[in-house]
């Protein structure tokens, strides 16, 4: 009778750390330059921010930094009593909330008649164009808007008055200042989400459309229930980028309106930017802190309500 024996499992085959360890070696080579660039001009001063927000720094302690006490809350405490500080966070929410729908809304709509063909001329040529102001220098942008915006010799104010419209005073008047550099922005950015939804939307399967057709949906109906799911990542990849690009506007009021008039194109960047122009560091610190930890919060949640969906 035969006797049975258990065989021992083989032994497992032998790691080669040497090798792994090389590979990450040769990675962290790699990645080095970024690394460093990143600790030296973003971690770095992000840290020293957050460390000036609890002093009282001021410019002219710069020579003599023992005189710097800690304030601990206060430069926050302060940020609530202040009502240019309140303005410029109030004009930022208004500004995300209706130009971050309108650019989006833009790209997806040029987006959509490109890929249906509809323009007759190639489609390269309309993308070029409507990108083409997303990759020119803001400023030169600004500077342009601002003289078709002039009372008197721009040209928006001309085409109206051909028709019999006198238009008002775009930039000085309190009602349309923030809505003019919402309409200019919108204008400048959407060719990015234009760009980044086409190429969306031509790798979506033509089946899906086919098998919605042959289900007697129509074209609303097709866009409703093919188009949007297959886009949703995209829309939240648009809608997160823009929202925190949004959030720092900066340049746009500092160029056409320095903030005015009445503070009704006043920004929290531009808010920050001129306190650390006058030498308030700290307190300049704490609104820097204060919209970092705004800025990451909404795109967390951004994030998180675009996955459950």
């Amino acid at each position: 009778m035969a006797v049975l024996t258990r065989q021992a499992p083989p032994a497992p085959a032998p790691v080669k750390v040497r090798g792994v360890l090389r590979r990450s070696g040769l990675g962290w080579v790699f990645i080095a330059p970024f690394v460093v660039l990143f600790a030296v001009f973003y971690l770095g001063p992000l840290l020293v921010g957050i460390g000036m927000s609890f002093t009282d720094l001021r410019s002219t302690d710069v020579a003599d930094p023992l005189a710097v006490d800690v304030v601990g809350v206060e430069n926050y405490l302060r940020l609530m009593n202040d009502g240019a500080m309140r303005r410029a966070a109030l004009n930022t929410v208004v500004f995300v909330l209706t130009a971050l729908p309108l650019t989006i809304g833009l790209g997806l709509a040029a987006a959509v008649l490109l890929n249906s063909g509809i323009a007759r001329l190639p489609a390269a040529f309309f993308r070029l164009g409507y990108y083409l102001p997303n990759v020119t220098s803001i400023i030169g942008v600004a500077v342009a808007w601002k003289f078709l915006l002039e009372p008197e010799a721009g040209l928006v104010n001309r085409l109206l008055g051909l028709v019999g419209v006198e238009g008002p005073n775009w930039l000085d008047d309190e009602a349309t200042a923030l809505p003019s550099i919402i309409v200019m922005t919108a204008w400048r950015s959407f060719g990015f989400d234009m760009v980044v939804l086409l190429a969306a939307l031509q790798s979506i399967p033509k089946e899906l459309y086919e098998a919605a057709a042959v289900d007697g949906a129509g074209r609303w109906a097709r866009f409703h229930a093919v188009t949007l799911p297959s886009l949703r990542p995209v829309l939240l990849f648009c809608t997160v980028y823009s929202s925190v690009g949004f959030m720092q506007f900066l340049e746009e009021p500092l160029v056409m309106t320095r903030g005015g008039p009445l503070n009704a194109t006043l920004s929290a960047s531009l808010a920050i930017f001129g306190q650390f122009g006058v030498g308030n560091y700290g307190y300049a610190g704490a609104a820097s802190t204060v919209l970092f930890t705004v800025i990451v919060a909404l795109a967390v949640l951004q994030l998180r309500l675009g996955r459950r969906r």
